[in-house]
């Protein structure tokens, strides 16, 4: 009888690295700590996390950052948290995959930032078209990342999800917890 594979578990640290649609890496996340997995979701966090971009420029996070993916939704949502408040920055992507590796995606270069006072912005619209004309994006993926970002709109709306404060405040206070015991 086979063993499923065993993920993460809370307080491991796991790499996320995202991709573009012709499957070059585009950036990675080294060392993001998991405060949650469930058969859907992982919550994380990073806090002052190296950051290497595709050309191999490397930079550390200011401040710390809840990360939640999601394998049935086309974007993924971090939310800075930051002295004026939290701020949002929401990637239109696949839904994860996580293997020994990384967990994965596929970055479709739009993105939504909501601002602490609510304002928001959909950000990269003319990355989206160059890259939607350079690697010719089926038709079906610019209809789910139009019906997503929907779905994501709703949700900051709404205050759903990682969007509420209870939802940032609840895994910022795990994460500080879990950060002094390692």
């Amino acid at each position: 009888m086979a063993r499923e594979a065993r993920g993460p578990k809370e307080g491991d640290f796991i790499t996320i690295k995202s991709y573009k649609h012709d499957g070059s890496l585009h950036r990675t996340w080294r060392d993001t700590m998991v405060l949650k997995t469930s058969e859907n979701a992982l919550i994380g966090c990073n806090d002052h996390t190296l950051v290497i971009e595709d050309d191999g420029r490397r930079w550390v996070t200011r401040e710390p950052a809840i990360v939640f993916f999601h394998k049935h939704y086309w974007f993924n949502v971090v939310a800075m948290i930051r002295d004026n408040g939290v701020s949002y920055y929401c990637n239109l992507a696949t839904p994860y995959v996580l293997d020994k590796e990384a967990l994965k995606y596929i970055d479709y270069d739009l993105d939504v930032k909501v601002f602490p006072d609510g304002e928001k912005r959909l950000l990269d619209i003319d990355e989206y078209e160059m890259f939607s004309r350079r690697w010719q994006y089926p038709p079906e993926i610019d209809k789910i990342l139009k019906a997503n970002v929907l779905i994501l709109v709703d949700w900051i709306n709404n205050r759903k999800g990682p969007f509420s404060k209870e939802y940032v405040d609840l895994w910022y206070s795990r994460y500080l917890e879990l950060s002094r015991h390692k």
